[in-house]
């Protein structure tokens, strides 16, 4: 430690400068600085910034005098600037003599919301959770990322449960005074503010950032004095308002988000979209390419282009966002004309499945795809659900062939891990948790050093914690509530940490089916109370305002939950938020989820218990689908998918599994009273799926199959004056315009021995030979693979070329079918650029 005579004086600037790092409360370890200053504010908030506002001057001066304040801040501010300065994974990494730094310069990564922390309330759910975990990885893998989304007035919407058990919605204020956020500054020091245009009006946009240790996450408000009331309240409430509301804020976070990069002097290769809501900023980030370099549109799109990444999160097409042509047509008819320099009706065909239908809604997600190099999904299942809801865009290319990859999200485990189980691994680890970056030989030999009863007593502590946090939630929620002493002072009072604890929590939505656990209600009722082995659920979540099917199911539970022979076994805490669900990931024993099959793109609740020592039982769908193992966890379902009447199946499994495995398998002890074959499941889920499931693996994916690719064919489109992007800009306008011309003429097979020489004679019109690729396409079938083998350009004259191979497999040639696409050589990605094709008739 730095001697006393050189240390800097502590401050409140020094305070605040860790009240405002995100990166800060990640671990346990920094919450006792909080709590002396204010412990009752912390527990309620986990708010440093809100307790350091509101800690007057004097009590502050004062508690810096003390030698535990100071020695607490010191070593924050000490282990935090040896984090800042350590190597990290980024900095580290190359491909022959470049470094990953030397081939990606920053990632602009776009979302509508961000889960940071509870300080900063701006997220709804699933969504900001991957974007805040996802930001929080980068900063500890140091991948260059800067972030782009709103500072909501309200947020989401806060729940209250009424008396009738109905869900109440309300709309408290978010105070920027007492939030860890600043004014984002200019290059001459003045706090940032631009104007963009609507239609008939100029409105003000203004800067703040959020820090994440070495990051930055920049927001946008309109809240500007100076702006008409309707513009003030664009980022008023997150997902709130109508269909034109909706456009507004997406316009501000697409159009106003890739200005507000600029405006900071920030230049990005990669444009991440973190789901359709920002694909405006593809448009831009074209407009503002074509300004600066003086090329048109269709060559600005097709450089920038090459550097866009679309993540869809979205597992029914009904999910997306879509607006009406007219609606469009008033707010962008002005910008696509005056700015991008094109027909408003060549802007709205980018957003159209079929791009002539002037009738067709224009689709946010259709836009982010015609505006990407690369497209990807969030789970292996979610991928292949995705290629299906894509397809059209890719007519008559095979399914497999839709380009869309995956990467299956995780979660940020410092944010999630309890502070007990942190503190024991810190113990046996001497360093971080011991899952982030390890490899998983140490992360067995590491289990292997604890015994049963070590693990075992993670879990029970983790689960009184939780039951203690239920309590004074239940009591304080109560109390809101006008409930009188004795109810407050009974509240959660049944509730037993010996019993198994299951949670479920999540949005209430019929897709992911909250209530199939209610398809028999007393069969539950007797699973609860059962006398030698009772089962406790906790249950949270919400229904959104305008979803009354969503809150006719939330309002169930409220009834289960209030029949007398149920009190002590169910509990629905309400207003379900970061803070709820980090208590009880880190609690249950068991998590629950039942989504309908494939319409859960990945989720992540699930991934957040596997550290904390619990356990999963899920339904076959998103991430749970490729981790599953029956030594992991329980599985819901098939693995195929049905209609809404398969639901009481699927009903009856669930209640089997519990009453069968689940439940035994928690109450069967050895003479030390522990689980054995419970701890050996949390071994085996720790072991396997931790790491796996992390977001630092979900970034260093993302950063070595699409950042660094797609940085590297945005700079080389982009020189010697975008030489390459005009190039491909000619060559996709004389394929679009003579692709009819081709033709197969003859396509001959010849076998000689165990080779079979295949010709084909093709009639190319005006196209010549070296832009097309001719090929033999196999489908995939059974465990054979779906191939292309392509063909030799032999003899080319005039309107005519032949093309051979020779072909070696044990596949009859029934399987394979001639076609011509965009030739590989053209550097573009076919089919996501450009999707022609021609079979063989």
């Amino acid at each position: 430690m730095t001697p006393a005579s050189e240390r800097p004086a502590i401050t409140r600037e020094t305070l605040r400068q860790l009240a405002f790092d995100q990166s800060i409360r990640w671990t346990s370890q920094n919450d006792d600085l909080w709590q002396l200053i204010d412990n009752d504010l912390w527990q309620l908030t986990r708010n440093p910034s809100m307790v350091l506002s509101t800690v007057p001057e004097q009590k502050l001066q004062a508690l810096l005098q003390r030698a535990e304040c100071h020695r607490l801040v010191e070593g924050i501010v000490e282990a935090q600037q040896a984090r800042l300065e350590r190597p990290t994974w980024f900095a580290s990494q190359g491909h022959g003599d470049r470094s990953y730094s030397e081939q990606l310069a920053r990632v602009a990564y776009f979302s509508m919301e961000y889960m940071l922390s509870e300080a900063l309330p701006i997220y709804s759910g699933g969504l900001g959770n991957v974007a805040g975990d996802q930001l929080k990885a980068a900063n500890d893998l140091g991948v260059p990322i800067t972030a782009v989304g709103m500072l909501w007035q309200h947020g989401y919407f806060r729940q209250s449960i009424g008396p009738d058990g109905r869900q109440q919605a309300l709309y408290p204020v978010n105070d920027t005074r007492q939030m860890p956020i600043e004014p984002l500054l200019d290059t001459s020091g003045t706090a940032l503010r631009f104007a963009i245009q609507l239609p008939g009006v100029q409105i003000w946009l203004r800067g703040w950032q959020a820090r994440v240790g070495r990051h930055r996450l920049l927001l946008l408000d309109t809240n500007d004095p100076a702006n008409p009331p309707i513009a003030r309240l664009i980022t008023s409430e997150l997902y709130g308002g109508d269909n034109e509301m909706r456009l507004r804020q997406e316009l501000v976070l697409g159009i106003g988000g890739w200005r507000l990069l600029e405006a900071a002097g920030l230049q990005a290769d990669v444009l991440h979209l973190n789901d359709g809501h920002a694909a405006f900023a593809v448009l831009e980030r074209a407009r503002s390419y074509m300004a600066r370099e003086r090329v048109s549109f269709d060559v600005a799109l097709h450089a920038t282009r090459a550097g866009n990444l679309f993540t869809t999160h979205t597992p029914v097409e009904a999910g997306f966002d879509r607006f009406p042509p007219e609606l469009l047509s008033k707010y962008l008819e002005r910008y696509a004309e005056y700015e991008l320099g094109i027909p408003l009706q060549s802007l709205l065909a980018m957003g159209r499945k079929h791009v002539h239908d002037p009738h067709e809604p224009f689709n946010m997600a259709y836009l982010a795809t015609r505006g990407a190099g690369a497209v990807n999904a969030v789970s292996q299942l979610h991928g292949r659900t995705s290629r299906y809801i894509f397809r059209e865009l890719y007519p008559r290319w095979p399914l497999e062939s839709v380009p869309i990859g995956h990467v299956t999200n995780g979660i940020h485990l410092p944010t999630w891990v309890s502070p007990d189980a942190e503190a024991h691994w810190y113990e046996l680890h001497g360093d971080e948790i011991p899952w982030r970056g390890t490899d998983q030989a140490s992360v067995d030999d590491l289990l292997a050093q604890v015994d049963d009863r070590w693990l075992w007593q993670i879990r029970q502590h983790a689960r009184g914690e939780l039951l203690s946090f239920v309590r004074s939630h239940l009591a304080r929620s109560l109390a809101v509530h006008g409930a009188s002493p004795a109810e407050i002072e009974f509240a959660g009072s049944r509730l037993h940490p010996q019993r198994l604890t299951l949670g479920f929590a999540r949005r209430f939505a019929a897709y992911k089916r909250p209530n199939l656990l209610l398809q028999d209600p007393e069969r539950l009722a007797r699973l609860l109370t059962h006398r030698d082995y009772p089962v406790q659920l906790l249950v949270a979540g919400k229904a959104h305002p305008a979803d009354r099917a969503g809150q006719a199911l939330l309002s169930e539970w409220q009834q289960f939950a209030a029949r007398p022979d149920i009190a002590g076994h169910v509990v629905f805490l309400e207003d379900y938020d970061m803070r709820i669900a980090r208590h009880m990931v880190q609690g249950v024993d068991v998590w629950l989820n039942t989504p309908r099959r494939p319409w859960e793109a990945s989720g992540t609740s699930g991934m957040k218990v596997l550290a904390n020592g619990g356990l999963n039982l899920s339904q076959l769908d998103g991430w749970w689908a490729e981790a599953y193992a029956a030594d992991l966890g329980w599985a819901v379902g098939d693995g195929l998918e049905h209609e809404p009447e398969h639901d009481a199946a699927d009903a009856e499994q669930l209640y089997r599994l519990l009453e069968e495995q689940v439940v035994p398998c928690f109450y069967q002890r050895d003479q030390q009273d522990i689980p054995t074959a419970w701890v050996k499941r949390m071994r085996r889920s720790m072991s396997a799926l931790v790491e796996r499931f992390s977001a630092d693996r979900t970034v260093r994916e993302y950063t070595e199959r699409y950042y660094l690719p797609l940085s590297g064919r945005y700079r080389q489109r982009c020189a010697d004056g975008s030489a390459l992007a005009s190039e491909m800009s000619r060559r996709i306008t004389s394929l679009r315009s003579y692709w009819h011309e081709l033709a197969f003429e003859q396509l001959e097979w010849r076998r000689e021995g165990d080779a079979q020489h295949i010709e084909a004679r093709l009639h190319l019109g005006r196209i010549e030979p070296e832009r097309i690729a001719v090929q033999l396409f196999a489908e995939s079938q059974g465990a054979e693979p779906a191939t292309a083998h392509t063909l030799q350009l032999q003899h080319h004259e005039g309107s005519y070329a032949t093309y051979r191979t020779e072909l070696r497999t044990q596949r009859p040639e029934a399987d394979y079918t001639a076609r011509v696409v965009p030739s590989p050589a053209l550097g573009l990605a076919v089919p996501l650029e450009l999707p022609l094709i021609l079979w063989q008739r």
